[in-house]
């Protein structure tokens, strides 16, 4: 058969040279791509060590730019390589996936980088961090809302590779006034949490760490999703409430601009009660807290019913959790007070008993 065909020979002997030297350049490619990975990722690293964004952002990076690099290598190879290489539509059909799944994955890792790397700036760990917070849940939120547009694009541009996909794209334009409807009222939940997320990151209405007041329930917020916030509850449970439902209704921030507040102590007491050794003793008790702030602490008769009189004491300190406990001890001092030096004065139920009339002294007297 050599024989014969000498010219079939040669092509077959040329042909397997050719995909041994495709796949030997494939192999050397790759080679080349891990070793500029590990030079490039050493000296980015070191050049970026003392900027805390660009240097979280390239260690998020180095993971996905291992897959990257080889792969942008093996795409250069694919496209040089002829026509005749074994299943070579596929390959690069495979190769193109891959490509776009890691640079997805690399803009992805990308964009949580840049926002741990911001975080990491302005910790919360400190007494005034107001302005921590606020950049916490404005980075989060739009760090979140880039990572979904960057999954939502690279997973278009992987679907726009095949062809089949095309072609259902191309029939659905004509209906495409239904289908917009339909798919507008099926991710509806998706997209108001969206764009409640964008709402809440450039107006922030509440941050991390805010104390909120929503249904009743006091608590901090401890985690903001691209879907929900989590409220940490004070008796440890936490509640769970989608980002749509703060853009419909009112809920009370108590740290919006400030964490200071002012809290009430309400005590009753009798009407023959002298005032001044209550103002002392509330006085004393919040001078011997540490929770006291020292801006107000102040004893008034804010009612005066017909049994007895209602006192407030207003006093104040740094943040709810300090106040709660302030009132605490400042309510325990009055009472205690009242308990030991003025137990008559307490609030008491007056009666007027009548004696008996002169009829019923007749009906009794003695014969």
């Amino acid at each position: 058969m050599n024989r014969n065909f000498p010219e079939l020979h040669a092509l077959i002997s040329w042909a397997d040279d050719s995909s041994l030297r495709i796949l030997m350049a494939a192999c050397v490619a790759v080679l080349l791509a891990l070793l500029v990975h590990r030079v490039s990722s050493t000296v980015v690293l070191r050049l970026t060590r003392s900027m805390p964004v660009a240097y979280r952002t390239v260690q998020h990076c180095q993971t996905p730019a291992l897959l990257l690099l080889p792969l942008i290598a093996l795409q250069a190879v694919w496209q040089i390589a002829p026509n005749t290489f074994p299943l070579i539509g596929g390959v690069r059909h495979a190769n193109v996936l891959l490509l776009l799944t890691g640079l997805t994955w690399l803009g992805l890792r990308a964009a949580r980088g840049v926002a741990q790397g911001v975080i990491s700036l302005y910790p919360v760990d400190v007494e005034d961090n107001l302005n921590a917070r606020r950049i916490h849940t404005q980075t989060r939120m739009l760090s979140r809302t880039a990572m979904f547009v960057i999954l939502l694009a690279g997973l278009s541009l992987m679907l726009m590779t095949f062809p089949g996909a095309r072609q259902i794209g191309a029939s659905l334009l004509a209906s495409a006034g239904v289908v917009g409807l339909v798919a507008g009222i099926a991710a509806r939940p998706i997209f108001s949490n969206l764009i409640a997320g964008l709402q809440i990151a450039l107006a922030q209405p509440f941050r991390i760490d805010d104390v909120l007041i929503i249904q009743g329930e006091w608590g901090r917020v401890e985690e903001i999703t691209g879907t929900y916030v989590v409220l940490k509850i004070w008796d440890e449970r936490r509640m769970v409430i989608p980002l749509q439902w703060f853009i419909e209704n009112p809920f009370q921030n108590w740290t919006r601009k400030s964490a200071q507040i002012i809290g009430t102590v309400f005590i009753w007491v009798d009407y023959r009660m002298p005032l001044a050794p209550l103002r002392e003793a509330a006085q004393r008790a919040c001078a011997l807290a540490p929770e006291w702030d020292k801006r107000l602490c102040l004893l008034q008769v804010v009612e005066a019913g017909e049994r007895s009189m209602q006192l407030r004491v207003l006093v104040t300190s740094s943040n709810s959790s300090l106040n709660w406990d302030l009132r605490c001890k400042v309510r325990e001092a009055l009472v205690d007070v009242m308990q030991r030096e003025y137990p008559q004065h307490l609030p008491l139920m007056r009666a007027e008993l009548a004696g008996p009339g002169p009829a019923d002294s007749m009906a009794h007297a003695e014969p």
